[in-house]
């Protein structure tokens, strides 16, 4: 394992809620002392209209004329009924509960975030425990917005995608820190295991100035056990029918009134062979994969610190068991190394009895290490890279009128070789920022922001961001946002499963940045059905690009090219999605989803390829009271994705124009004790399987190879099984 040496002085970043008319915090009971409560949901009863506390339990909530019955509700704690007299600041302590019955979750599993202006879906932990969940990438099974699949037949790496578009245009973070950016971009999902999320927020449009200028379709960013607030022992195992095996230990542990200690480990492998449809070719990798994430939080009166460090090592063998074809020759082999070490330190500081001024400043430096074999071609990557935020936020006369200034700093040091050509990268990239958010409370709510950034090899530019809320009324809220979005693609980093073919790489030109811009809007209702609470969420979303690196499969079976785009590339989205409750303990989730997403290839504008322009999601969940039993069916249909036509092969190595249309189903049940509970469930419940998703598979080293043609899944059905042990 080759980790280098980093050193680096630490101050971290804290993004600190806007005061608007009832604001307060929370606090739980931790045995003889009392710790701000990072996540409890906050919410005004018998309506959707809520929020999640900060990291230092702030909260910040519209009052509304419907209710004046405040719930605070944490999983593990007695949840709390607050009548709200007044807007006055309130604080809230919850106990531990002392009996099962008393963990009733009174909020769903998932929901939008209303005090938020920008449209963000806030999934919890009930959400994701819904599914397997073994890591991020799996961790969206049950989301409408979110698109998950293979990028290939052989690596088994997972790929996200948005409003039809891949997900390197989304900022995927970790408590604020860009994680799945760079050369991480294809493996980067698989690295962030399900038990240690607290909770992920999916904010659908452009991002926030505050955070990113890469952030052009949306920003999901993904909040992590803190070991303040975690139980003091977590254990979670799961094993699958293929082999795949998965242990994972979270630790928390108080050291005094201020200072708290956490330990996350995972360790997972699968050293079973499978090939299910006898092309010699490994359905799943085989693997090994060890990472440890170590934290520490000092809590004061005012003033946060956070430090932690991060390590993984994974060793990931795929490709041919033996070559049938020429049995005298190596097997063709597509195998993986990754090493990764980050640190990281967060610091908060807001001013006492003011909970809307504040500084924040995180920091994180990481170093990333990849070596592929693919076949006869080999790649080696290596990024290393420092991320600064600084962030001042404070009010102009009264809290009806906000800002943030602050400044960011990013270096990227890339160093890849592919087969016999070179490619190195320095990008330093200074920057500033403002955001100005104007409230006039229970109607309208306005944030707009600009980013300068000053780019060492492409010059200064500038990215503005727009966001819009409405409230129409109590039940029904309008979101308009609008935006640019700046980006260095890594061609061959961000393509590695296109590589798993007999293509000859061809780089047309110097590869420029991406910029596009995204505007869009949401309307959001909520409204009573079944005499119980339901939802219904609307989106219309368009990307247009102005500059973009185009990965061309449709020239020549025998080619894959990036180029500049030259011609037009855009992308709208339809969503709507209906929440309902019929029954107690009942909840049904139903959502469609519509893509136009183009692209001019080939000197044609035209739909891009393995984009499936219908999709719908159907979600059920039942639990029987206290959640003793929990019974999940998720169910998913994708309609027909162009297919590249692989121009120059033989007639028998050609596929059709089009991919047919196919349904998913996944199921689970789970089993709660007092202290642990216990979960079986299938994937893939039809045994669906895309057929011969590798062309020509018998002749890896011959002209006609491609394992880059996946439109579906390649693995069919699978059960698993698993169970959670905690211990507050």
């Amino acid at each position: 394992m080759r980790f280098y040496g980093l050193i680096i002085v630490f101050l971290c970043t804290s993004y600190i809620s806007t005061a608007q008319q009832l604001t307060g915090k929370v606090y739980l009971v931790d045995g003889d002392r009392k710790v701000a409560a990072v996540g409890a949901q906050v919410f005004w009863e018998g309506t959707t209209q809520g929020t999640v506390t900060d990291t230092t339990g702030y909260f910040s909530l519209s009052l509304i004329e419907a209710s004046k019955a405040l719930i605070i509700a944490y999983t593990g704690y007695t949840t709390d009924t607050i009548l709200v007299n007044s807007s006055a600041f309130i604080e809230v302590t919850l106990k531990e509960s002392t009996l099962l019955q008393e963990v009733e979750i009174q909020a769903r599993a998932s929901f939008m975030d209303q005090e938020q202006v920008r449209r963000v879906e806030v999934l919890s932990q009930a959400e994701l425990t819904k599914s397997a969940c073994c890591n991020l990438s799996e961790s969206f099974e049950t989301n409408a917005s979110v698109d998950v699949s293979y990028s290939d037949a052989v690596t088994g790496a997972k790929q996200v995608r948005m409003m039809g578009l891949d997900g390197r245009y989304l900022l995927i973070s970790v408590e604020g820190i860009p994680f799945v950016r760079g050369l991480a971009n294809t493996y980067g999902l698989q690295y962030i295991p399900g038990p240690w999320i607290a909770s992920i927020d999916v904010g659908k449009g452009v991002g926030s100035a505050v955070s990113s200028y890469e952030s052009m379709t949306g920003h999901i960013n993904v909040e992590l056990q803190k070991p303040d607030l975690a139980e003091a022992l977590y254990f979670n195992a799961y094993a699958n029918a293929a082999g795949r095996i998965e242990t994972n230990l979270n630790l928390a542990q108080p050291i005094n009134e201020k200072w708290s200690g956490g330990l996350l480990v995972h360790a997972s492998t699968l050293q079973n062979e499978v090939d299910k449809n006898e092309d010699t070719f490994l359905d799943i990798p085989t693997y090994t994969h060890y990472n440890v994430v170590n934290r520490w939080t000092r809590k004061g009166e005012n003033w946060i610190l956070q430090l932690g460090v991060k390590a993984l090592y994974e060793d990931r063998q795929a490709g041919q068991v033996t070559n049938t074809s020429d049995p005298a020759q190596l097997p063709y082999e597509v195998n993986t190394q990754v090493e990764r070490l980050e640190l990281f330190s967060k610091n908060t500081w807001s001013a006492p009895n003011r909970p809307y001024r504040g500084i924040g400043w995180l920091i994180s430096t990481s170093h990333y290490h990849q070596e592929s074999t693919i076949g006869d071609k080999h790649y080696q990557g290596t990024q290393r890279n420092v991320y600064s935020n600084l962030v001042y936020q404070d009010i102009l006369g009264n809290t009806n009128h906000t800002y943030k200034l602050g400044f960011t700093y990013l270096l990227d040091d890339y160093q890849e070789r592919y087969q016999d050509s070179s490619y190195t990268r320095t990008e330093v990239v200074p920057g500033t920022f403002a955001e100005y958010t104007y409230t006039l409370p229970e109607k309208f709510t306005a944030v707009a922001g600009l980013r300068m950034d000053f780019h060492n090899l492409y010059g200064t530019f500038f990215t503005p961001r727009l966001h819009l809320k409405y409230d129409l009324n109590t039940s029904t809220t309008v979101r308009g946002s609008a935006g640019s979005g700046f980006r260095v693609p890594n061609a061959i980093a961000e393509n590695l499963g296109r590589l798993v073919s007999s293509r000859q790489l061809i780089v047309e030109g110097d590869i420029q940045p991406e910029r596009a811009w995204n505007y869009g809007v949401n309307v959001y209702k909520t409204f009573r059905a079944f005499d119980r609470n339901a939802s219904v969420s609307i989106d219309l979303y368009r990307t247009d690009f102005q500059d973009q690196l185009v990965t061309d499969l449709d020239q020549s079976a025998s080619e894959i090219r990036f180029y500049n785009l030259r011609g037009r590339s855009f992308a709208n989205s339809f969503q709507v999605e209906f929440n309902v409750t019929p029954l107690k303990q009942f909840d049904m989730k139903v959502a469609y989803k519509w893509y136009d997403v183009q692209m001019t290839t080939n000197g044609q504008l035209q739909q891009q390829i393995f984009v499936s322009p219908h999709k719908v999601l159907g979600v059920i969940s039942y639990a029987t009271k206290f959640d003793i039993w929990k019974f999940d069916l998720t169910t998913k249909w994708f309609g027909r994705q162009r297919l590249p036509q692989l121009i120059g092969n033989p007639e028998n190595l050609q596929q059709a124009v089009q991919s047919p249309s196919y349904l998913l189903l996944n199921s689970q049940v789970t089993k709660a004790f007092r202290k642990w509970e216990a979960y079986v469930g299938v994937e893939n419940l039809t045994n669906f399987r895309q057929e011969n998703p590798i062309i020509d598979a018998q002749n890896p080293f011959g002209d006609y190879f491609d394992a880059a043609q996946v439109w579906g899944p390649v693995i069919g059905r699978m059960f698993y099984i698993g169970m959670r042990f905690k211990i507050k």
